[in-house]
């Protein structure tokens, strides 16, 4: 058996004013214990046994089968797919998840699945749950048992009073408090993979929620240099505003100039174990929340612009997980972070600023602040040497297209597309190719300066968007993700809940242990 370690109080933020004492109790929720076994699930410890069964299949070995199989002959539990039914056996509950047909179960099927199981597991005050791993099928199929149930058990309730304080509180008798995987083969290595960019996936998700009065661009460089000190081999160096304009990166400091929030030039360096192939660089955009500035937003919906941070948060803990694994690859990972602001000091529609690579641009629209930040945090990650480029942005209203399904997946080169869009497919983690064309990039260029940070012609914003970042890409094969969709909310998601998803921590580990 592989144990894994629970783990608890690995966000530790500052007091935040106005909030008593025990509101502010800063730790994210603890996490499920995860494990692999060979031995047969009804030999575990766990009071509740998981079993899937596909449509035209019987109850598979290893369990009580009779009285399962009772209940499926009575109708009360089908092999419908997401259908659940519970029983009583030997002692032991059985919660028997339909999984439809085996031919379209995946990995994506099995977070569902064990999302819906989890929420059905907590319900009945389990403890210990095991997943019976249906026969002959991937070990991604494990993996995403993993994931489902990690990320189905994240919660953010730090902010409410009674969070944590007493543990006979409903919430505390429903935490499922460990999972384990049941096998007729050694999964050990497959779980502890699955588990660690599940947890880094909630470690995203945490930074995305916490509200932006706490999660200032300092505080996440913070997180950033907890996770340095933290973990062999993970270097990180993060530069304030004085280091912003030292770096020549007038775009960057164009957009911090409004608040008087100090903005963070975060770098991560993780330089693997007998690192081999391209040097990867990835960019995030943490804007930690953005009225628009001058161009002011809608008042509508802007509270949740504390997530204008999600790729940001996405680079840091995929990072982690990376480092974490030990890949044998060389990572240079770039966060622009900072707030955009109205005031007396902020940028004004119509001003011209010098990017890092001498670029100028117009501002013709300070609430198309993001591609301002990445621009020079892309140059940076060139200037690193990186010759494999992925950023990932809250950038525009892609999902007006997409919807929370998908991630706009924009891309200069044909075969870095294709694995990407790939690795989206197998993570669950969704993205769709839009096109790029010389008429595209032709609407950025500016009247008064190089580049316009905002066309104006309202059309194909998401592809004049990567087009702007294009430019400061130049000739390496660079990759664009768009999340405004799948960021945060996605209903069609058992396992996510409502708030952020986290989306693109896994994927972007996964692009890593791809190189």
């Amino acid at each position: 058996m592989l144990a894994g370690a629970r783990r608890a109080a690995w966000c530790n933020y500052p007091d935040a004013p106005g909030l008593a004492a025990r509101e502010r109790r800063v730790c994210c929720p603890l996490l499920v214990e995860v494990s692999a076994t060979t031995q047969p699930a009804g030999e575990t410890t766990a009071d509740t046994i998981a079993v899937g069964v596909f449509v035209d299949e019987s109850i598979q070995p290893g369990v009580d089968g009779e009285a399962l199989t009772a209940l499926l002959d009575s109708g009360e539990a089908r092999r419908t797919f997401k259908h659940l039914a519970v029983a009583h056996a030997d002692g032991k509950r059985f919660l028997i998840a339909g999984l439809g047909e085996r031919a379209r179960f995946d990995a994506e099927r099995a977070r569902v699945v064990a999302g819906l199981v989890y929420a059905r597991a907590k319900e009945l005050s389990t403890r210990t749950l095991c997943w019976a791993l249906p026969p002959d099928v991937d070990d991604t199929v494990g993996a995403g048992l993993v994931e489902g149930t990690e990320l189905a058990g994240y919660v953010f309730d730090r902010y409410k009073a009674s969070a944590g304080d007493d543990p006979d509180d409903a919430d505390s008798r429903g935490r499922v408090e460990e999972l384990i995987v049941s096998a007729d083969r050694d999964l050990g290595p497959v779980v502890e993979v699955a588990r660690i960019e599940a947890e880094a996936q909630n470690a995203a998700r945490e930074l995305q929620n916490t509200p932006s009065n706490d999660m200032t661009p300092t505080r996440l460089a913070e997180r950033a240099r907890e996770l340095g000190a933290e973990i062999e081999g993970l270097d990180v160096e993060v530069d304030g505003r004085e280091g912003i304009l030292a770096r020549d990166m007038g775009a960057f400091a164009a957009v911090a100039q409004g608040t008087h929030q100090e903005p963070a030039l975060i770098a991560l360096r993780y330089e693997g174990p007998g690192a081999a192939g391209p040097r990867l660089g990835y960019v995030g955009k943490a804007v930690t929340f953005d009225t628009g500035g001058i161009s002011l937003k809608p008042s509508a919906k802007m509270h949740e612009m504390k997530f204008d941070m999600s790729g940001g948060a996405a680079v840091i803990e995929s990072v982690a997980a990376i480092a974490r694994l030990r890949l044998p690859l060389s990572v240079v990972a770039v966060v622009g972070a900072t707030e955009n602001m109205p005031s007396g000091h902020a940028v004004k529609p119509g001003d011209i600023v010098r990017a890092s690579n001498g670029t100028t641009i117009e501002v013709n629209n300070t609430d198309a602040e993001g591609r301002l930040v990445l621009a020079d945090c892309i140059t940076y990650a060139r200037r690193e040497g990186c010759e494999r480029l992925l950023d990932i942005a809250t950038l525009t209203i892609v999902d007006a297209v997409l919807g929370s399904t998908y991630a706009g997946l924009m891309c200069n080169d044909a075969e870095w597309s294709e694995q990407i869009e790939s690795l989206g497919r197998s993570t669950g983690e969704l993205v769709w190719p839009l096109p790029l064309h010389e008429e595209f990039a032709a609407m950025i260029k500016g009247r008064y300066a190089v580049l316009t940070n905002r066309t104006e012609r309202r059309e194909a914003m998401p592809i004049t968007a990567a087009e702007f970042l294009r430019h400061f890409a130049g000739d390496v094969p660079w990759a664009h993700l768009d999340i405004a969709g799948p960021a945060s909310d996605v209903p069609r998601r058992y396992f996510a809940g409502k708030g952020a998803t986290g989306f693109g921590v896994r994927l972007l580990a996964a692009v890593a242990r791809a190189l």
